[in-house]
């Protein structure tokens, strides 16, 4: 099965802001980068992650205004992390039992990327594709 380091080498970049950065200046470098969520990095370290599930439940529903409200006090404080040798069946199975689409990737205490739920499909399903090629090469063999 494939591994989030595998996955991290097409991911070059890792897009993050400061917890005292306004929401709007969080969802504006969302949209550029077309991504659903930041970490927020303080000094160099996680300490917290800004998704689009956190706007909607911490900004619209509360009444809050992203041009004066603070990334800190909307973002999530509890991030679960993962490492490079992580699988992505592992992290499939974090995500769903977490309900968080979005994971930080953390070695050696530093932050060295973000996988998506999107990443992981993809690999899952790529890790599909080659066990049922295998299987198929197999069975016209003969076994």
């Amino acid at each position: 099965m494939t591994t989030i380091r595998q996955i991290l080498a097409g991911k070059p970049e890792i897009y993050s802001i400061e917890p005292d950065a306004t929401v709007f200046e969080a969802l504006g470098l969302m949209e550029a980068k077309n991504i659903g969520a930041l970490l927020v990095m303080k000094g160099g370290l996680l300490v917290g992650i800004f998704s689009e599930r956190d706007y909607a439940r911490r900004m619209i529903l509360q009444g809050r205004t992203s041009r004066e409200t603070p990334v800190r006090d909307v973002m999530t404080s509890k991030v679960f992390v993962i490492t490079p040798d992580t699988t992505s069946g592992e992290c499939m199975m974090h995500m769903t039992d977490r309900h968080i689409r979005h994971l930080p990737v953390v070695d050696a205490g530093r932050v060295v990327g973000v996988i998506s739920i999107g990443d992981v499909v993809r690999s899952v399903i790529d890790d599909l594709r080659f066990t049922v090629r295998q299987l198929e090469s197999y069975i016209r063999s003969g076994g």
